[in-house]
């Protein structure tokens, strides 16, 4: 049945901005359909969050499934599917209706398929029942169930015993799993798919992907497990590679910072058999946004198996990294004895940086007379995200004056250093021609209600 499944998955979809995740690949394989029969339920969730794309996205997947199941099987793409194996339809919304019995009319299976409309809510306990009751006991066929679902339980019993009851049967669970508006636990298709669970669960955020995962699934179904396997993983370089536990199968070489290549010499070549691996990365670069965690990653074998790596991605959320300039080393001087004056020679000294002045003017109103103010000046610079980065504060007391009455005061030369070296602008670095844009807070407060000297 060659690769059953592939999954690439992340332990987090947030971290900070050296943060680290595990990555898992995972891959199932079995022996060959056409010298090992197959009975296989598709069991298709039909709930109200279906409607639409996701439901024709659904039904386009699972007749491509059926077309690869007929062609493999006898290589003939004659409607009817060959040498022993069946196909039947289970779909469910409230409850689950068994649309078709294990069957081998293509064009059965499809009018079947096509009918299927969207509604109601979701029991999985009744969909995993009514496929249980399609599979004959007595059959030496495989039995296989792949159940597709874009939601959680939302009514009926909890199905994760049934599930378990099936796999105590003999009968191999995968899970293709769709992010619809309703949300999904992956743990729960973990709880229900056969093990290892992170191999035998496909889980996708766009129902444009359904097609081309159930694609795969038929393909690898039909293929006589996987030989000479090798996966070729390159992460994003704002990522490195700290940890690689050793996978369950095969070996890792570890190839640079941000390159691993996985091989194995077989898998699910004599039985159903799954493998997985888990590696640790970290964010290496100083940027914030959402990026994919992988740059690429290829997969071949000798059956030529279709292999499909989901690209997860993460947010990354990274403070503004500064790297002030190093102080410049101290120079040791000494008074001798009684000396009150020295004449020493500091040499030379270079400018550090490039920077900018920004001097402003305030006019305070309505100073009364023998009141002394507290004026403060903050000076914030905004970046391309339209967030703040503080460049410093001003504290000014303004004096008292002896007018007769409430005057205008005005505050001049308030004078900022702005360093290039701190520029969030996105410009070129340390350029003088960059655009800064700046925001300037004043806040002005008495400080007493009757001042006067001493006389």
């Amino acid at each position: 049945m060659g690769i059953n499944t592939s999954s690439k998955t992340i332990s987090t979809d947030q971290i900070s901005c050296d943060g680290t995740l595990k990555i898992t690949l995972a891959l199932s394989a079995s022996p060959d359909i056409s010298a090992n029969p197959v009975d296989i339920v598709l069991i298709l969730d039909r709930s109200g969050s279906m409607s639409g794309t996701p439901l024709t996205n659904m039904k386009n997947g699972a007749k491509t499934f059926i077309d690869i199941i007929d062609k493999n099987t006898d290589s003939l793409s004659d409607g009817e599917i060959g040498l022993g194996s069946k196909i039947g339809i289970v779909s469910f919304s409230d409850t689950a209706t068994k649309d078709t019995a294990l069957i081998t009319s293509v064009a059965t299976l499809k009018t079947s398929i096509d009918s299927i409309t969207a509604g109601g809510l979701t029991n999985h306990a009744d969909a995993f029942t009514k496929a249980i009751e399609l599979f004959d006991p007595l059959s030496t066929n495989q039995k296989v169930m792949i159940m597709f679902t874009d939601g959680k339980t939302t009514t009926g019993p909890l199905p994760a015993p049934i599930a378990a009851g099936a796999r105590a049967a003999g009968i191999t669970i995968y899970c293709i799993g769709l992010i619809g508006a309703n949300g999904i636990d992956i743990s729960v298709l973990n709880d229900w798919a056969t093990d290892p669970d992170s191999s035998h669960v496909s889980v996708t955020p766009d129902s444009a992907d359904l097609e081309q995962l159930f694609e795969e699934l038929a393909n690898n179904l039909s293929k006589p497990g996987a030989t000479n396997i090798v996966i070729d993983e390159v992460i994003h370089p704002d990522f490195s590679i700290v940890n690689i536990q050793p996978p369950t199968k095969g070996q890792v070489n570890f190839i640079g910072s941000n390159t691993i290549q996985w091989t194995m010499d077989s898998l699910g070549v004599f039985a159903n058999e799954g493998t997985t691996l888990v590696f640790t990365i970290q964010h290496t670069a100083n940027t914030s946004g959402l990026k994919a965690v992988n740059q690429s990653i290829h997969y071949a074998d000798t059956e030529n198996n279709l292999v499909f790596f989901q690209s997860p991605k993460v947010n990354v959320l990274c403070d503004t990294v500064i790297y002030p300039e190093p102080c410049p080393p101290s120079k040791k001087v000494t008074v001798e004895g009684c000396e009150d004056s020295i004449l020493f020679d500091l040499g030379d000294v270079y400018l550090e940086s490039l920077g900018r002045i920004l001097q402003f003017d305030v006019n305070v109103k309505n100073i009364c007379p023998n009141k002394r103010t507290a004026l403060a000046i903050l000076l914030d610079e905004v970046d391309t995200n339209g967030n703040s980065h503080s460049r410093g504060m001003k504290i000014i007391t303004v004096p008292a004056h002896q007018g007769s009455s409430c005057r205008d005061i005005l505050v001049k030369c308030i004078k900022f250093i702005v360093p290039e070296d701190l520029d969030v602008s996105g410009g070129t670095p340390t350029s003088l021609c960059n655009p800064r844009n700046f925001k300037v807070k004043v806040l002005a407060n008495s400080l007493d209600r009757d001042f006067e000297c001493c006389s």
